[in-house]
């Protein structure tokens, strides 16, 4: 049986944090409702190219393991239907502006005092709820990695400041947002009772900055772009070969030891340490890649992987997903004609099972809609 088997989840969030939060509930075995807008549903269904046979991509890659049904909040009757289905829900996940859903008494609290003591409710934000200036800033990924440091420390070093390749904040608060639903459940199975969890892209975007936040926090010292270059570790970044870049990444001096011994370097003061070599990475990434230069990747990779010198290509990502598939992880596969990525967690070696494809727009009305009209 799936570890959430039996747990209803209403999902009121759009666009990713909260959908990704439902949709990791969704893949350990809950029923997850989506509750999408009549008027084009979610919005990253509009969110293309790339599309697959009509369905944005960046929708099907957030909404597996879900049914759909289309409500106007702002409708009296669906409003009753929302409301019989928070009535009912295990969980429920809102990502509206602070106020908002409040305002139609579909929030936790009015749920809990209504009868669904047991509701553990979760609600995404963008800034918090602490402040009511808050309720009228933006909340897109790509603004929370500008305002929340992301940006600052990612990039060339003499180049503009670059957001990462993916919505990382999005994709931390989805992962926190998840993981204290689950904690709130965990406690209501002890006592009966339901809790309230707030997750912010603000301090999401503030747990990506890791070691970056803490060094400002805990040492006043304020991060910077330095490229594929760690701040506080060397060798680790990218080094050029004689065809293509290869990432090394050397945690201790063990390890560099074996490096040192691959690449044939002598001992040298200045690189003896974590420390000296973070002082001299530079005059070491001068020294590395003049051997380095000598051999193709490929040769490197071998010598270094046989020395358990942690070291890999700059894969693309389609060399990434067949990367996954060599090791036997497979990584996707194709539901009811359409090609999806699997749960990425195992549970006693398996991954959960794809129940659902992602959902059309209100597929599931008429069977969710006749369950809310029956007896409890």
């Amino acid at each position: 049986m799936p570890p959430l088997e039996g747990i209803l989840v209403a999902d009121f969030s759009r666009v990713l944090a909260g959908p990704l939060a439902a949709m990791l509930l969704g893949d350990l075995g809950a029923d997850v409702i989506k509750v999408e807008r009549p008027d084009g549903g979610d919005d990253t269904r509009a969110w293309g190219p790339p599309w697959h046979e009509g369905e944005s991509t960046y929708y099907l890659g957030l909404n597996r393991n879900k049914r759909s049904i289309a409500l106007d909040l702002a409708d009296a009757e669906d409003r009753a239907v929302a409301l019989e289905l928070g009535l009912r829900a295990d969980v429920l996940i809102e990502s509206f502006r602070p106020g908002l859903i409040e305002s139609w008494g579909l929030d936790g609290d009015a749920l809990r005092a209504a009868g669904n003591t047991g509701l553990v409710s979760c609600s995404v934000t963008a800034f918090g709820t602490t402040s009511s200036d808050a309720v009228a800033l933006p909340g897109y990924d790509f603004l929370l990695q500008a305002m929340g440091g992301l940006m600052a420390v990612t990039g060339e070093p003499d180049g503009r400041p670059l957001k990462a390749g993916t919505a990382v904040v999005d994709l931390v608060c989805g992962l926190l947002a998840a993981n204290g639903i689950q904690a709130a459940l965990v406690e209501r199975a002890r006592t009966g009772a339901g809790r309230h969890v707030e997750v912010s892209l603000m301090d999401s975007a503030l747990t990506c900055l890791l070691n970056q936040g803490s060094a400002w926090v805990a040492a006043g010292v304020r991060g910077r772009r330095r490229g594929n270059r760690h701040p506080s570790i060397v060798p680790y970044e990218t080094y050029e070969t004689a065809d293509r870049p290869l990432a090394v990444a050397v945690g201790n001096d063990r390890m560099f030891a074996r490096l040192c011994g691959v690449l044939g370097l002598e001992p040298d003061e200045r690189f003896a340490t974590n420390t000296s070599r973070v002082e001299h990475a530079d005059e070491l990434a001068a020294a590395l890649e003049s051997v380095l230069r000598t051999q193709p990747a490929a040769v490197w990779l071998e010598r270094l992987r046989a020395a358990k010198v942690p070291a890999g290509p700059i894969n693309e990502i389609d060399e990434a997903f067949a990367l996954a598939e060599e090791l036997g992880m497979e990584p996707s596969e194709v539901v009811d004609g359409i090609p999806l990525i699997r749960p990425p967690l195992r549970i006693d070696g398996e991954r959960p099972p794809i129940r659902h494809r992602p959902p059309r727009l209100d597929e599931h009305a008429d069977d969710v809609r006749a369950w809310l009209n029956s007896k409890h």
